[in-house]
């Protein structure tokens, strides 16, 4: 079991190949959320701190080493980095398990598998192709060339971290673009564990640049700069909205992955051990933390009460405790704020009339220590209307819903105002094409759940944002293309008419 010490970790800022404090001289606290105590002091950066890191990271794209740099190379240093990361891979994930209070056994394999995506995008990093057109003009040459979108500003979230940001960083690093981090003010500290390895693989100063701090403070700061080109933003949808908007005032390109209140459709013929197990890897794994978190059970009125008996009995066994534990397979909510939401969504459900079956309070086990946990809930009795099936509750809450027959379960699984997952669980394959082609959700798993990999799109329809993460699709969203046009005619046209 890896141990947590009592020091507070005192933490830099990465600007420019340059380690420093926000330039206020400024630090905010980490909490360890299982602890509730003070680990680590983090740089409070503000608008000074961001222009610093844009001017790095623009001067790093337009000229210096990188901006020379053939993509060959450029795939050689992700594989670098793909390797420092697996060798720290322990030290990665203990930062993460400290700031966020997510299981250790995720965190380490989370941290074990962040390699593949640098892998992956150092191999596609050369393999960026134009196209030379069949075009329909006489003694004209025409072809495509891919370049990169610029100065990347990539926010990222408090539930993972590292993996959340790899999913932006290896494609946007591969396409050729240059960063600005700005990770939650919630944990830092792994980002910029992440930055050591990254100075030690090499890369060029200001390519990669993280700034700490606060939204309205850094935040803020970094997404309305004029010298950022892309947006790439993980978190939730009131976040996305704002920057969307603001975006828009200099037509910045945008990836926003944003909430889901995902459905996990049961029908009659599902092998029911293996849903239940299913379920509650998709609502309890991550304390619910996750924005593919499965919070809408939509099962069949025939294997309502089995399901409900079935589910409870396992979730009841479910170990709370110390995250660093091997042995716990429940851990503490990230933040207090968020601690108090879920429980202010879990008063929303009773006042709206759901039956709460299981859990619907915080945990107060003496293995759960000073942190901020909260039960495994469950409700029954919930309908589509209610604001508890519709509001993301980024927790470990979960409605259960029935259904009818099949077009109810379709309509019911589409009806919230997101789109990023779906399960479905049943042994007819032909419903299970179907549900690919009915189910509005950017993922859809059948007879598994939350299960990801560096090689498929990761994305959602709806308020649950725009563009795609992870798979070859995720680079063409760092690139422009650039159609250029080559005229080897012995005259030039008509010079007043359109070709």
């Amino acid at each position: 079991m890896q141990q947590r010490d009592d020091r507070i970790h005192d933490y830099q800022v990465y600007i420019g190949g340059q380690w420093g404090g926000a330039a206020s001289g400024e630090t905010f606290d980490s909490l360890d959320p299982y602890t509730a105590k003070v680990w680590a002091r983090i740089p409070r950066c503000g608008a000074a701190d961001v222009d610093r890191a844009v001017t790095a990271a623009r001067a790093a794209l337009d000229s210096g080493p990188w901006a020379t740099m053939h993509p060959t190379q450029r795939g050689l240093l992700l594989r670098r980095l793909a390797e420092l990361i697996a060798r720290d891979a322990d030290r990665l994930a203990l930062s993460e398990v400290r700031d966020n209070g997510k299981l250790w056994a995720e965190m380490r394999g989370q941290c074990g598998y962040i390699p593949q995506w640098f892998h992956y995008f150092g191999g596609l990093a050369d393999k960026i192709e134009g196209a030379v057109l069949p075009i329909d003009k006489p003694d004209m040459f025409t072809y495509t060339r891919h370049e990169p979108v610029g100065v990347v500003a990539a926010i990222t979230p408090w539930n993972s971290p590292l993996l959340l940001l790899t999913w932006k960083m290896a494609p946007a690093l591969a396409a050729g673009c240059t960063m600005v981090i700005k990770p939650s003010e919630f944990t830092s500290a792994s980002t910029l564990d992440l930055m050591r390895l990254v100075e030690e693989a090499g890369f060029p100063p200001g390519v990669v640049n993280v700034v700490t701090g606060f939204g309205p403070e850094a935040g803020a700061a970094l997404t309305a700069h004029p010298g950022v080109d892309k947006i790439a933003f993980t978190g939730g949808e009131g976040s996305g909205r704002a920057i969307a908007k603001t975006a828009a005032d200099t037509f910045k390109r945008l990836t926003l992955e944003l909430g889901g209140k995902s459905a996990q459709v049961i029908f009659e013929d599902a092998v029911l051990d293996n849903a239940v197990r299913g379920v509650v890897s998709g609502i309890f794994a991550a304390s619910g933390q996750t924005c593919i978190a499965g919070s809408r059970v939509i099962v069949h009125e025939s294997l309502h009460d089995a399901f409900v008996e079935k589910f409870v009995a396992l979730a009841r066994t479910a170990r709370m405790g110390d995250p660093l534990d091997p042995a716990t397979q429940v851990g503490p909510v990230t933040t207090p704020p968020q601690y108090r939401r879920i429980l202010d969504c879990i008063a929303m459900a009773r006042q709206g009339g759901a039956t709460c079956a299981m859990g619907g309070e915080p945990a107060k086990r003496p293995e759960c220590g000073d942190g901020w946990f909260i039960e495994p809930t469950v409700f029954t009795g919930v309908t589509n209307d209610m604001a508890i099936a519709q509001t993301e509750v980024f927790g470990p809450v979960l409605s259960v819903i029935s259904f009818r027959d099949e077009d109810e379960a379709w309509r019911l699984a589409n009806d919230t105002p997101y789109g990023l997952a779906a399960g479905v669980w049943t042994q007819d394959q032909r419903r299970m094409f179907t549900a690919a082609k009915k189910l509005r959700a950017g993922m859809i798993w059948t007879n598994c759940y939350r299960t990801v990999s560096y090689m498929s799109p990761f994305g959602g329809f709806k308020s649950s944002g725009m563009g795609r993460e992870s798979g070859q699709e995720a680079i063409r969203d760092y690139l422009e293309t650039k159609a250029v046009w080559m005229d080897y005619g012995a005259e030039q046209a008509n010079p007043f008419v359109l070709r």
